[in-house]
C-alpha cells in the first residue's frame, strides 16, 4: 500500500456552563453535540474496534470540552435533556400514528434518544471520557490536546509571549491530567500559526502539529514534497498540512457531499413548526432548535420532502466509496514521484452528525471499505513520522484555515475592539505573576489562580468568531465583557489588598474551569 491517509477530527466547544440559572439556551450546544457527534462517533468507533476493524482515527479533544463533559452539572442537565426529547418523541409517536411516514420518523428519534440515554447513563455513568480513553487505550485512536480556551496563538503571541505561553502549557498540563502522559501532537486553534509558534510548542515537548496547505507551501525553503509529507520546524516539532481537495469534498454543503438532496436538512426543526405548547420543557417558552427533523434537502420552506433514513443511508455509501476512489487516485498519482505520501484530512469533529447528521455514517462506511479493499493505509501523523523520520526542514508561513487563510476573521471591525482590553489584562496577569513569584499565601494563590481563569476565558476564538458571524453574538460580546469585568474588579481588589472573599467565591463557582492551573506561566 503505497500511501496513508490522517483522519483528524477537531472536537472543541467553547466552555458555557451557568449555575446562576437553572436552563440556559446555549448550553444547548454541548447537548446536542454529545447527541448528535460525540455519542454516534464513539459508537462507530465501539463497532469498529469490535468487528476488528484497523482503522487509525485521531481527535483533539479541546481542555473546555473536556472539563465540560467531566461537570457533574452539565451531566445532569444533559440527562434531563434527554428526558425531555424522550418526552416529546413519545407525544410525537401518539400526534402521528395516523401518518405511516411521520410515524416511521418519530419511531426513530424515540428509538435514538432512549439509546442515547442509554449509552451515557446505564453504559459510561454519564462519563464519555472514559469512553474516549478506552479507545484510546486500543491504539486505534489518538487523542491530541490543544489550546487551554483555544486562543488565537498568533494574536496572543504578538500581545506577550506569556499569554500564548500560557494558553498552550496549560493546555498540555490539562491533557496529562486526563490521560496521564504527554501529549504527541497538538491542534493549534483555527489551524492559526505564525512563526515562533513552534518554540512554545517544543517547549511543552510536543512533536507535531497542523497547518493550512499554504502554511507549508509559502514555507522557506518551499516544500520538496508539497503538502504530502510532514516538514520539521528549526525548533524541532513537525507541521503538516491539510489536504484543501480532501476537506472540501466532505465539509462544503455546496460542493461536497453533505449538500445531497437525499440528505436530512439541518435548519427544517419541530422546535420552529409546532405549537409551543406541544413542544413542552424542550422549549421552555423559547423557538429553539431541537435535535427532531422530519424533512430532507429539497425545495424551499414547506415545500421540502419528508426524510427517507434508508435513502439518506444509501447516500453516504455512494459517497463514502467516491470519497475512497478519489483518495486513491490522488495518493497513486502523488506516489509516482517516489516516496509515500500522507494526506492529512482535519474536520471539526461537530461536522459529523451535528451539521451533516449522516456524516458518522459515511465515516463508518469509508473506514470499513478502506480497510476491506486495503488500497491505502489509514495512519495517524505519529506513526507516520515514526515511519518517515526523515524529512526536510522548513520554516512555515504564518496562516489558519479560516476564510482566505489568514486572520481576517478574528480581526474585524465587529469585533477587533476585544484585543486591546486583552492586552492590558496580560500585562497586568503577567504583573500580578511577577511579583508573588517567589512566595505567596493560600489567598493570594487563589486570586491569581481566578485572574487566570478569567483572562484564559476571555481569550476564546469562539467570541470574536461569534461576533463576526453574527450568530449568538449578544451572547459572545456578554460573555468577553463578563470575563474582563471579574478579571478587573478582582485585579483591582488584589492590587488594593482589600479582596472580598465572597466575589471571589462567586468567580470560583462560576468558573471553575482547570482546578490545578499554574498561574506561574505568565511570570
Amino acid at each position: 500500500m503505497p500511501g496513508y491517509l490522517a483522519l483528524i477530527l477537531h472536537a472543541h466547544l467553547p466552555f458555557v456552563r451557568h449555575p446562576e440559572h437553572e436552563h440556559f439556551l446555549e448550553e444547548d450546544w454541548l447537548f446536542e453535540a454529545i447527541t448528535e457527534s460525540y455519542i454516534p462517533l464513539l459508537r462507530m468507533m465501539q463497532r469498529l474496534l469490535d468487528d476488528q476493524m484497523p482503522f487509525k482515527i485521531t481527535m483533539s479533544l479541546t481542555p473546555t470540552l473536556c472539563a465540560m463533559l467531566q461537570d457533574q452539572l452539565l451531566r445532569e442537565r444533559y440527562v434531563w435533556h434527554l428526558d425531555n426529547l424522550i418526552d416529546l418523541t413519545a407525544r410525537e409517536q401518539r400526534r402521528n400514528r395516523k401518518h405511516p411516514q411521520l410515524r416511521e420518523l418519530a419511531d426513530f428519534y424515540f428509538d435514538m434518544f432512549s439509546e442515547d440515554r442509554r449509552f451515557f447513563v446505564d453504559e459510561w455513568k454519564c462519563d464519555l471520557l472514559s469512553a474516549f480513553r478506552e479507545l484510546r487505550s486500543s491504539g486505534r485512536l489518538q487523542i491530541i490536546a490543544s489550546a487551554a480556551t483555544h486562543g488565537l496563538l498568533p494574536i496572543l503571541q504578538q500581545q506577550t509571549l506569556q499569554a500564548a505561553r500560557a494558553q498552550v502549557l496549560v493546555g498540555r498540563d490539562v491533557y496529562v491530567e486526563l490521560f496521564g502522559e504527554e501529549p504527541n501532537g497538538f491542534w493549534l486553534p483555527e489551524c492559526a500559526y505564525v512563526p515562533g509558534l513552534e518554540t512554545l510548542l517544543q517547549e511543552a515537548n510536543v512533536r507535531w502539529f497542523v497547518l493550512d496547505a499554504h502554511g507549508l507551501l509559502f514555507g522557506k525553503p518551499r516544500p520538496c514534497r508539497s503538502i504530502y509529507a510532514p516538514c520539521y520546524t528549526p525548533s524541532g516539532p513537525a507541521a503538516f498540512a491539510r489536504d484543501r481537495d480532501s476537506s472540501r469534498q466532505v465539509w462544503s454543503a455546496h460542493e461536497g457531499y453533505p449538500g445531497d438532496p437525499a440528505y436530512r436538512e439541518f435548519y427544517r426543526d419541530v422546535g420552529f413548526d409546532l405549537p409551543m405548547q406541544h413542544l413542552g420543557p424542550v422549549a421552555r417558552g423559547t423557538r429553539k432548535f431541537s435535535g427532531v427533523k422530519y424533512h430532507r434537502i429539497t425545495g424551499r420552506g414547506n415545500e421540502k420532502q419528508l426524510y427517507d433514513r434508508a435513502a439518506a443511508k444509501n447516500a453516504a455509501a455512494k459517497h463514502a466509496t467516491h470519497f475512497l476512489e478519489q483518495r486513491w487516485q490522488q495518493i497513486r498519482e502523488i506516489s509516482e514521484f517516489g516516496f509515500d505520501p500522507i494526506i492529512v484530512a482535519p474536520f471539526d469533529a461537530e461536522l459529523f452528525g451535528h451539521w451533516w447528521f449522516e456524516g458518522p455514517v459515511f465515516l463508518e462506511e469509508f473506514i470499513r471499505r478502506t480497510a476491506n479493499e486495503r488500497k491505502f493505509s489509514l495512519t495517524t501523523p505519529s506513526e507516520y513520522l515514526a515511519a518517515h523520520p526523515t524529512e526536510q526542514i522548513i520554516e512555515p508561513a504564518a496562516s489558519t484555515w479560516g476564510e482566505n487563510g489568514h486572520l481576517a476573521v478574528w480581526l474585524d471591525q465587529s469585533n477587533a475592539w476585544v484585543y486591546s482590553h486583552l492586552q492590558m489584562a496580560v500585562q497586568r496577569m503577567s504583573a500580578a505573576a511577577r511579583t508573588h513569584a517567589q512566595s505567596c499565601s493560600a489567598i493570594t494563590a487563589r486570586v491569581l489562580k481566578q485572574l487566570a481563569r478569567e483572562l484564559l476565558l476571555a481569550q476564546a476564538s469562539d467570541w470574536a468568531f461569534l461576533m463576526k458571524a453574527h450568530t449568538a453574538r449578544e451572547y459572545a460580546t456578554k460573555r468577553m465583557m463578563d470575563h474582563l469585568a471579574r478579571f478587573t474588579r478582582l485585579h483591582d481588589q488584589f492590587v488594593a489588598n482589600a479582596i472580598d472573599e465572597e466575589f471571589l467565591r462567586d468567580c470560583e463557582w462560576r468558573d471553575n474551569i482547570f482546578p490545578n492551573l499554574s498561574w506561574r506561566y505568565y511570570v
